[in-house]
């Protein structure tokens, strides 16, 4: 039993086993820590100086300190673009594993839908540099900080933070002067100067914002922060303080704008008045506009259709981008060319039929007075309207000298020194005809020119500016928002416009056509003497019919018959006090028809509004608060 039991358990065999398993564990043991030791040796004295690097670059970091925005004033002092404190939610996108996930959850936390998901999971992959949040949510309230306090743990890399959002009082007045600061783009990013825009995630978009944008953003700072292990600062080592943006200082006068707008009751319409002696714009409006504000936030994506697909273009500035035939309002300037030119003089006059006839030609060029106005001056043709005079006018000024002096009150071309992106409108010309459509200039293309029709395109910054060049008698004032004397820029520099002023042979001839235009406001026969009565300063003016659908002569069809988007803007320009001009300004109201009975009241209430007593009195007035 015994020798049976011994063939079973052989101790002395376990014994030989478990001495060897137990030595080699110990082989492995010891080759073990002498490699651990050897990479321990390798990396404390061969690697020293890599991993002492890389150590401090993980313990501290540069972060990017965004400058505060400058702020933009009116000509009184008063805000029209500051800067609110707000909180707002951003993603390190290298501190989380899952981005998407991690959006989800915001998206959950804060009730968004799923095309806000879908629009914060595409900002937070917006190229940045590394490191660098990315802003998801801006002007979080406290309930949603709350919400994101509570849930920290489920949301790697995302923090709050504090900064500064642009704010209009203003709103929708000034929205297409001022224009509006908007998220940075992946297709800005692709221009922008990045290092330039650490930390920042808005940028000018339009208007003055956009123009002086390098001046109202400022120089970006840094610090050098040491941090935790969970990325926490805990200490600031060193720090370069940045430079906020430069203030601006604007022409526009805040209160005018504001009763501007109201004036317009949201009709499709702009108008732009213009300071004389110094070109300043005291007020740029396009009717309807739209509240900036909403730009800054996140902008709803059925919000922002709603304005895109508005019937009224609420984001189309109409001021300096609207292109619109002038009508009648430049009788007065080629009433200047005829003169200078000597196609006509003072004492010129002409028996009007009702309508002008070319050499050799059938067709009646009719006046808008069927019966026609008799005898006619050239004070009384602008006084009146008449087309027939300035038809003849036309005929015998020519289109070449006619596109050659009009230019020199700045149509045709952008002239103002810092709007954004202004039309050119067109002159017409025989050499432009010729370039575009290949065929040559005819004389009856002439006469459609001699009325402000035809080809003929300005906008009513352009009008506006050639209104502001007659009131100075020809002395070019370019026009401009800025006020700051001291803002230098590139920009400035690439649009300035060395105009020659226009002077004439005969000096008496601007108080002619003024005295003309003071007839159209308060002459007995003048088409805006309804608007010009009871003023207490003298006015100068001229209304203007901008067509935009042309009635055959032969049809019955009246313009009241026509829907409302073919019938005539009614459009007006003018200058006061004719004596000492303060301000110029233009006026087009879209489908309104005639500028006498539209335009001309508008103009009216503007210019009481502005002229207030104080400035009657060459002073300035004092309505700031």
């Amino acid at each position: 039993m015994t020798e049976f039991r011994r063939q079973i358990k052989d101790p002395e065999k376990e014994s030989r086993i478990f001495l060897f398993r137990g030595r080699l564990l110990l082989f492995f043991v010891v080759l073990l820590m002498l490699v651990l030791l050897g990479r321990m040796a390798y990396l404390q004295v061969f690697q020293y100086d890599l991993y002492t690097l890389r150590s401090e670059r993980n313990r501290t970091s540069v972060e990017a300190i965004p400058p505060t925005r400058g702020l933009i004033y009116d000509r009184q002092g008063r805000l029209l673009a500051d800067n609110l404190p707000s909180h707002s939610l951003t993603l390190t996108r290298e501190l989380t594993d899952d981005v998407k996930l991690v959006v989800a959850r915001i998206c959950m936390l804060l009730e968004l839908d799923a095309a806000c998901q879908e629009a914060l999971t595409e900002r937070s992959f917006q190229r940045r540099r590394p490191f660098e949040p990315a802003l998801l949510v801006d002007q979080l309230t406290e309930e949603q900080i709350a919400r994101i306090a509570v849930n920290r743990h489920l949301l790697p890399g995302v923090d709050i933070s504090a900064q500064l959002l642009r704010n209009y009082p203003g709103g929708e007045a000034l929205s297409h002067a001022l224009g509006y600061v908007g998220r940075i783009s992946e297709e800005d990013m692709r221009t922008l100067d990045r290092r330039a825009y650490s930390g920042t995630h808005y940028l000018g978009k339009t208007g003055v914002e956009r123009f002086y944008e390098n001046q109202l953003h400022g120089q970006v700072g840094y610090r050098k922060v040491e941090t935790n292990a969970r990325g926490r600062v805990i200490k600031i080592v060193e720090s370069e303080l940045p430079i906020p943006g430069q203030d601006l200082e604007l022409y526009l006068d805040a209160e005018l704008q504001q009763k501007v707008y109201a004036l317009l009751e949201g009709r499709r319409a702009a108008v732009v008045a213009i300071e004389p002696k110094t070109g300043g714009i005291l007020s740029l409006v396009s009717s309807p506009g739209y509240d900036p504000n909403v730009f800054i936030g996140m902008l709803d994506s059925s919000e922002f259709n709603k304005l895109r697909r508005d019937p009224n273009l609420p984001l189309f500035d109409r001021a300096s981008r609207g292109q619109y035939s002038p009508g009648s309002t430049i009788k007065p300037m080629l009433g200047v060319a005829a003169l200078e030119n000597g196609v006509v003089t003072r004492d010129y006059e002409l028996q009007d039929t009702g309508y002008f006839q070319l050499p050799n030609d059938d067709r009646l060029y009719r006046n808008w007075k069927r019966s026609g106005h008799g005898l006619v001056d050239l004070a009384r043709a602008i006084a009146v309207s008449n087309n027939t005079f300035f038809y003849n006018l036309a005929y015998n000024l020519g289109i070449d000298e006619m596109s050659s002096f009009m230019r020199r009150f700045g149509f045709g071309e952008d002239t103002a020194l810092d709007v954004n992106n202004a039309r050119t409108g067109l002159m017409p010309s025989r050499e432009w005809k010729k370039a575009t459509q290949k065929q040559p200039w005819f004389p009856g293309e002439t006469l459609s020119t001699g009325i402000g029709q035809g080809y003929w395109l300005t906008t009513p910054l352009q009008l506006a500016t050639a209104t502001a060049v007659l009131a100075n008698q020809g002395e070019w004032v370019q026009p401009r928002f800025l006020a700051n004397k001291e803002t230098k820029t590139e920009s400035l520099a690439k649009k300035i416009v060395n105009k020659k002023n226009i002077q004439l042979k005969d000096t008496e001839n601007w108080k002619y056509v003024f005295d003309a235009m003071a007839d159209v406001m308060h002459g007995y026969e003048g088409t805006a003497r309804f608007s010009g009565r009871g003023a207490q300063y003298r006015i100068a003016g001229k209304t203007g019919t901008s067509q935009v659908y042309s009635l055959s002569q032969e049809k019955n069809t009246t313009k009241t018959d026509l829907p409302e988007h073919l019938r005539d803007h009614a459009v007006f320009i003018g200058f006061a006090p004719v004596e000492n001009p303060q301000i110029a300004l233009a006026i087009v109201v879209e489908n309104a028809g005639g500028g006498s009975t539209v335009a001309a009241p508008l103009a009216r209430k503007i210019l009481d509004f502005y002229l207030t007593p104080e400035r009657l009195a060459g002073k300035e007035s004092n309505r700031a608060p």
